[in-house]
């Protein structure tokens, strides 16, 4: 518990407006005179009392005491200075900078900062493939070919996926999305014990599998228990963990340089997000519009069918296209710093790191404009610019690459938070999961798409950035449809976009 003492010296007016109940970061209630405690605000407990007694010479002497428990896990020490702050200086509830637009209550703080935890597990297993698999290939002799079929292969694991997305609709999210990750992270683990590149994509298959299910399943539950004008911020804020938990894999890289089978302890690590989802599963809830849903399932009219059936087919088209350029993008990067631009596995790690780690701010303030401005304008600003940088990288060296995927990097991911919550938003409850597997799908036919293209063109071309250029036009396509079709969603509940769910 933080405890805030102030002695104060207070005009009548002053005080006056101490005795106010507050409406910033916490709306108060009276309990008795001079006595305030929570009526809404992302505190576990929360007590504001004044001592109030007349000064000499006029005016009062004022002592202020604020007692209060954050009910943020795992980042609320993030949230502690701010937070203190905040408690001393009183502003308008939309002023501070740090906070979602929306004040989330302590159910929704909690759930945030749980799922955070459990995104960081979802984002070192969504990333493990990617960052090793050029040195497993190393030790087990093959080349860009076989790179790209592994990560096209791994692509299958949607069909675990979407078995267990089918099963959250009916069950429940909470049970799946913990045991989603316990049996993603271990195989990932068993992984590490391979004795060919086959057998290593063969349980990245099923790791992936779950994974992709643990990633949609943990968006699902922050739209289902965000505020209407905060989904985009939770959003940018899991998207972040995602970061640290894909950066956690990339700092311990550099043990791939130890010996040809250094990459394998990478592989080991995995093992210690059970004891996350362990420690998540004993306090995560099932979402209240899941449970609320069970005791009235829908009715779908005609109309209601059809436009879930459009809205089906346009993001998983969207889905298609984008990953079509960047999962390649992406994927070879490491094969293309190692092989075109002679960097080795340290050298790797540094750049990544400096090219990576600022993307906070890019998601960040995507999720705060995607509320305040509107999704489509920033999540087409944000592809755009994303994808433009990102193929003049694989054209560029020296300075001049460091700088286009900075740049691609920092921009593009405004675009992350703005377009990532459009696939939980426009779908009701009873169909949520099953619908965000299907545009997976989308995305994952996209990337083996990409994956192969771009696998067989470079051991033709001899580079990369000729296939990449050619797959950039499935992004430019998609930024097209967001600014002509897509609905906008911002500030609006989900029962509003899924009248049936009312």
């Amino acid at each position: 518990m933080t405890t805030l003492r102030e002695e104060l010296h207070c005009s009548d007016e002053e005080l006056a407006a101490l005795r106010e109940p507050r409406d910033d970061v916490v709306g108060e209630r009276h309990i008795d005179a001079d006595d305030y405690g929570l009526e809404h605000g992302p505190f576990r407990t929360y007590r504001r009392t004044l001592h109030v007694e007349p000064a000499r010479g006029g005016g009062w002497n004022v002592e202020q005491t604020i007692r209060y428990t954050l009910a943020i896990p795992v980042f609320g020490w993030l949230f502690r200075l701010p937070t203190r702050r905040a408690m001393r200086h009183r502003k308008d509830r939309f002023s501070y900078w740090w906070a979602p637009p929306d004040r989330l209550d302590a159910h929704a703080a909690t759930v945030l900062g749980l799922l955070c935890g459990v995104q960081i597990v979802d984002g070192y297993l969504g990333t493990v493939l990617t960052q090793t698999l050029t040195f497993a290939t190393t030790e087990f002799d093959r080349g860009n070919t076989a790179q790209g079929v592994v990560f096209g292969v791994v692509r299958i694991a949607i069909v675990i996926a979407l078995g267990a997305l089918a099963l959250a609709d009916r069950r429940g999210r909470r049970p799946l999305l913990l045991w989603s990750g316990v049996a993603g992270c271990a195989m990932t683990f068993v992984g590490g014990l391979s004795p060919n590149l086959w057998f290593l994509g063969g349980t990245q298959l099923i790791a992936r599998g779950f994974s992709t299910a643990l990633g949609i399943l943990i968006i699902i539950v922050a739209t289902e228990e965000m505020p209407a004008r905060s989904r985009a911020w939770a959003a940018s804020v899991l998207a972040l963990s995602a970061g640290l938990g894909a950066g956690m894999a990339v700092w311990i890289l550099p043990v791939a340089d130890t010996s040809v089978r250094g990459w394998r302890a990478i592989y080991f690590v995995a093992a210690l997000g059970i004891a996350v989802m362990v420690w998540a599963g004993r306090r995560l809830p099932e979402t209240r519009r899941f449970a609320e849903g069970l005791k009235h399932p829908p009715v779908l009219s005609a109309a209601d069918r059809e436009r879930r059936r459009n809205r089906l087919i346009l993001l998983a088209v969207s889905a298609y296209l984008t990953a079509m350029f960047f999962i390649p993008a992406s994927s070879f990067q490491n094969d293309f710093l190692r092989d075109e631009r002679s960097f080795d596995a340290t050298g790797i790690t540094l750049f990544t790191i400096v090219t990576s780690t600022p993307i906070g701010i890019g998601v960040l303030t995507g999720g705060y404009l995607a509320e305040s401005r509107g999704r489509r304008r920033v999540g087409a600003v944000g592809l755009t610019i994303g994808t433009v940088c990102t193929t003049w990288a694989f054209f560029s060296s020296g300075t001049g690459l460091w700088v286009a995927t900075l740049a691609g990097n920092v921009l593009g991911a405004m675009a992350i938070p703005a377009l990532a919550v459009y696939g939980p938003e426009l779908f009701g409850t009873h169909d949520r999961a099953r619908a965000n597997g299907i545009l997976v799908t989308g995305g994952v036919l996209g990337s083996a798409t990409g994956l192969l293209v771009a696998g067989f063109l470079s051991d033709r071309w001899g580079d990369l950035g000729l296939p990449l250029l050619l797959l950039a036009s499935g992004p430019l396509i998609v930024v097209a449809l967001v600014l002509t079709v897509y609905p906008e969603t911002a500030g609006k509940e989900l029962e509003e976009l899924n009248p049936e769910d009312r």
